[in-house]
């Protein structure tokens, strides 16, 4: 005979239990179970695509202002290729802690405080008068605020809302910082030649401001916050608590990942990728190609190209991440970006301020293979490091940063010191070289051995 009693007390329990899962989650969806709807993990993403397409406007500016200031103020190409340097720092440094912030406070209000900060530090240069002050509003708090919105955010989502596609969800999202600049880039070198800098740098402060909003009324923290499952997940994954320490804990992941071989090598292989994108070519191809004799608003739309083939290179290579081994696909991104670089100053030399057929074919190549490296670098941090693995790439991403900052910095010293960028170019080729043997010798992760294993 069943016994009432224990049956009444286990649907009791059954209720208590549901009682304290939220009323969407009760029954949780999962992906091929939606009955024809789309996952809310794709909206998440299509927000988080947008707001990081609208915070693109402050990334594309540097480049532009280096001649204009120069030629305003006197201020050396050095001076101000450290402030864009101490921005490309402190955008790295602050990653790895902003994305333990989100597990503290959550993704919203981190970013919606990230946007804000970059509209006052871009607002209050419009009334700088000193080096300093492009130093400190430009370089610490712009750097700040870029560094809280910037690829850990990525990270972040995708772990939190995926567990399938999250190499072509990364890349997608990747993709969305090219896509900005390709927005912006044409329309602010426009302002700045033919109105000034200053047009330019209020349409950056107003851009970070409307994007707050829009973060604050539609992104969402965690899948369980809206009684949803990750997408491809089997089950409800309840919302972790909030995380005390995030500093604590960001260091002490730091000290962990540091003692591992894996992280030296993806942060090694990461800065170099840094210091030839953003320290090299965001920062210094326009005022190289304006040495040659091309108008601004000309090598400023060859970066917005970069940008239309970014965003077609980094989903291929999220898709391609999905499929092969990360570290033969990094050792081909950095062979084939080495390779090209070393024809770079023949072709500025030839084109003689001309837009000629083999500098596009540069761009287009070039810009396939932007960041076609985030995929496969983050994928390997997730092999390596599990559930610490955006704070992990934070750091990684730290090290692109201290690279692009580096290179921004003696970019500026050598065209100073040089004439020319010539060096430049070719010392970065080099360092692509020296990538691509780096990314060879990673290792597996346990995860991928694992499931290597379970295949065969």
């Amino acid at each position: 005979m069943v016994d009432v009693t224990q049956t009444t007390e286990a649907q009791d329990a059954a209720r208590d239990v549901a009682a304290e899962v939220p009323a969407d989650a009760q029954e949780p969806q999962v992906a091929g179970r939606t009955e024809g709807r789309i996952h809310r993990a794709w909206y998440v993403a299509a927000v988080t695509f947008v707001t990081i397409l609208g915070a693109a406007a402050f990334r594309a500016l540097p480049g532009l202002l280096i001649d204009p200031l120069h030629q305003e103020f006197h201020w050396s190409r050095g001076t101000i290729g450290f402030a864009v340097s101490v921005n490309l720092a402190l955008y790295g440094l602050t990653a790895p802690f902003a994305a333990a912030l989100m597990d503290r406070f959550g993704i919203r209000r981190v970013v919606a405080l990230a946007l804000t900060v970059i509209a006052i530090g871009t607002g209050l240069t419009l009334w700088m008068t000193a080096a300093w002050q492009l130093i400190l509003y430009w370089g610490v708090l712009v750097g700040l605020g870029s560094g809280s919105m910037a690829l850990a955010f990525a990270a972040t989502v995708t772990n939190r809302w995926f567990t399938e596609k999250r190499g072509l969800v990364t890349g997608i999202l990747t993709a969305a910082g090219a896509s900005g600049q390709l927005v912006f880039l044409p329309l602010l070198s426009w302002m700045v030649t033919e109105h000034g800098w200053h047009p330019a740098a209020i349409t950056v402060a107003l851009t970070a401001l409307a994007v707050v909003p829009f973060v604050w009324l539609l992104l969402r923290d965690h899948p369980a916050d809206v009684g949803l499952a990750p997408y491809g997940a089997e089950e409800f994954v309840p919302k972790p608590p909030p995380a005390v320490g995030a500093a604590r804990r960001t260091v002490k992941v730091l000290f962990s990942a540091a003692r591992t071989g894996p992280f030296w090598l993806l942060a090694g292989t990461f800065a170099i990728c840094g210091a030839s994108t953003n320290g090299l070519i965001q920062t210094h191809f326009v005022p190289a190609a304006h040495d040659h004799g091309m108008p601004m608003q000309a090598a400023a739309s060859l970066l917005a190209v970069i940008g239309v083939a970014d965003v077609a290179g980094t989903i291929f290579s999220g898709w391609l991440t999905d499929r092969f081994d990360s570290r033969r696909l990094l050792a081909a991104y950095y062979s084939l970006r080495g390779i090209s670089l070393l024809f770079l100053p023949m072709l500025l030399v030839q084109g003689a301020g001309d837009v000629r057929p083999p500098m596009i074919f540069f761009i287009v190549f070039y810009g396939l293979d932007w960041v076609a490296t985030v995929p496969p670098t983050l994928a390997l941090c997730r092999e390596h490091y599990g559930e610490d693995s955006a704070i992990v790439f934070g750091w990684v991403l730290a090290s692109h940063q201290v690279g692009a900052a580096i290179v921004a910095f003696l970019g500026g010293v050598a065209r100073d010191n040089f004439g020319s960028y010539d060096v430049v170019w070719y010392t970065s080729g080099a360092l692509c070289a020296a990538a691509a043997l780096m990314a060879v010798v990673i290792r597996k992760g346990r995860r991928a051995e694992e499931l290597a294993v379970t295949a065969a």
